[in-house]
């Protein structure tokens, strides 16, 4: 029997760095999959088996669940501890789930050249990569997570011992792991001699290199994303190999100029376009790109393309190497969106210098002390998906659902500092969403609950929410119900594409300041793109007292039903 896995549990394991092979057809997956699976058309399946690891759970995803539970199973006749994922791309997408473009890397294991590896560790609820490069003996870090033990666990795997950690930059979105890494391991840390901070590191500057192992590590300044920005060329053998760009140039695009505030953007988008030139100008062609950012972050200046790339690749595609630097830069100024509002706590706490995460599981309150934290003001989140939550919820509970956006919308939109409770169908849930809240410096939930609604009422009435498709808003509003407010949750470049005529436009990051303009004694249709945002925006309001229904639908349905 092949083990099932849903949406939820799926998008808990990805998140924490699971294997994940797509078996659909080479076309299927390049028009998009899931971010990090890697491609294993079933008919090539025995073949592409080899390089899959006996010791970790295999997650096997089609476009709806067919091919890949023949998939699984046959892994499993081969000794893999394959599972499939019920519902598919198709599910995934339908949860506003990120997805990806464009070929994979050559292989799941990177090779950067003669005896080097290259290994990628995903954290795609950020949409960011760190990376693992090695000679067979020693290894390297470039720019690792909060929750760093996925890097040690890679290490151990390949049997090498990492002796030095390197930061391309003081980041923005994340909870650095570099120094309390280099501290359990005895690596040295490697972080800009010119950034602030507060702990002891090796210092490193422009031009300086850096000899690890079989490797050499060359520090260039880059800056654009801030001003202290490091690339990292990796040469080994006298070859060129790879080059860590971190925030620098992305697949495509590079990372936004804008995050240290407006007095610096002017100054840092020109120096973005200047350190892509210089990438350009002094490595080779056949140079491995290897960035932190741009696989769904919103630290990237806009959508990234594609999974791999190299210098020679970049040069043709990439609009700060195809355009010149006016051109390029006001299309970039002119394409920034908001970012998350807890990137105003990142740079902070990664200059005083993070320690170890505590991933131990919080304290289990029960059915009163649930109650007591609602009505304290205190968000206690449910983790199941948004159906789940509509069919039946402990009141005042919020939803941010682990198989979507979670750790982005919930670090975005809560009241920092506010105290968290966590309610999941099981421990393990749980610890996924406390492995994603780590990373953006959120470390101990006030407590958690498992089970289900019922169990965490204690006997009260479970509370209900409204779903829809935008078909049934069309038929709402012509049958001329006079109550009715469409509520457009979308961000503004979102909305400037198409929008509903009349709707009322809050963006999703706004609501917990502007929640006072929705109107009371209405019945408020909340809509985004996917159904994920509304959803949770419908909780936020549905908690404030509003009636609320939530457009569980795609936006490309809206103009077919004759909204639009």
């Amino acid at each position: 029997m092949v083990p099932e896995i849903d949406q939820q549990r799926f998008a808990a394991a990805h998140a924490a760095g699971a294997v994940v092979i797509d078996v659909r057809d080479s076309g299927e997956y390049r028009a998009g999959h899931v971010p990090g699976a890697r491609p294993a058309p079933l008919g090539l399946l025995p073949a592409k088996a080899a390089g899959l690891p006996r010791e970790r759970p295999v997650y096997v995803i089609c476009r709806s669940g067919g091919r890949s539970a023949q998939a699984a199973a046959l892994l499993r006749d081969l000794g893999y501890d394959a599972r499939n994922v019920t519902g598919g791309t198709a599910a995934w997408v339908d949860a506003g789930r990120p997805v990806a473009t464009g070929d994979a890397p050559a292989a799941p294991v990177r090779a950067a050249g003669p005896e080097i590896t290259v290994l990628p560790v995903e954290t795609p609820g950020l949409g960011d990569r760190t990376y693992l490069a090695h000679d067979g003996s020693v290894a390297l870090v470039v720019d690792p997570q909060r929750d760093y033990d996925r890097v040690t666990e890679l290490a151990e795997a390949a049997g090498v011992r990492i002796t030095h950690v390197f930061e391309t930059h003081i980041h923005n979105d994340y909870v650095t792991g570099g120094l309390a890494l280099a501290r359990e391991v005895g690596a040295a840390y490697l972080v800009n001699a010119e950034d602030e901070v507060s702990y002891e590191r090796t210092p490193v500057r422009d031009g300086d290199t850096i000899e690890v192992g079989a490797m050499r590590v060359r520090a260039i300044h880059t800056p654009g994303h801030t001003h202290t920005h490091l690339s990292y060329a990796l040469r080994s053998g006298g070859e060129q190999l790879a080059v860590f760009t971190g925030g620098s140039l992305l697949y495509g695009t590079t990372g936004r100029p804008d995050l240290l505030g407006p007095d610096h953007t002017d100054t840092l988008v020109r120096a973005q376009w200047r350190s892509a030139h210089r990438l350009a100008a002094e490595l080779p062609d056949d140079t491995a790109v290897y960035p932190t950012h741009g696989f769904g972050s919103f630290c990237s200046a806009t959508q990234a393309a594609g999974l791999s790339s190299t210098i020679g690749q970049e040069k043709r595609t990439n609009t700060a190497l195809t355009e010149d630097e006016e051109t390029y830069l006001q299309r970039l100024l002119a394409g920034l969106d908001a970012f998350p509002a807890y990137y105003a706590h990142m740079g902070p706490a990664n200059t005083a210098g993070p320690g170890a995460p505590d991933l131990s599981a919080p304290a289990v309150a029960d059915p009163a002390e649930l109650r007591r934290r609602i009505e304290a003001g205190e968000w206690v989140v449910d983790l199941r998906d948004r159906t789940a939550f509509a069919a039946g919820h402990l009141a005042g509970s919020l939803n941010f659902g682990l198989d979507g956006q979670f750790v982005t919308y919930l670090g975005w939109l809560i009241p920092w500092g506010t105290p968290l409770t966590l309610l999941g169908e099981s421990a393990e849930q749980v610890a996924a969403a406390q492995r994603e809240l780590v990373r953006i410096g959120i470390d101990r939930p006030a407590a958690m609950a498992t089970g289900g609604p019922g169990d965490w009422a204690g006997g009260e009435p479970l509370a209900t929410s409204e779903r829809a498709t935008f078909a049934g808003l069309k038929a709402a509003l012509d049958r001329g119900e006079e109550n009715l407010v469409v509520l457009d949750v979308r961000r503004n470049q979102e909305r400037e594409v198409a929008r509903i005529p009349g709707s009322l436009h809050i963006p999703v990051h706004e609501i917990p300041d502007r929640a006072g303009e929705v109107p009371a004694g209405r019945r408020i249709w909340v809509h985004c793109a996917g159904g994920y945002r509304a959803s949770v925006v419908a909780a936020l309001l549905h908690a404030r007292g509003h009636d609320v229904v939530a457009v569980d639908d795609g936006f490309d349905s809206a103009g077919p039903a004759g909204l639009l």
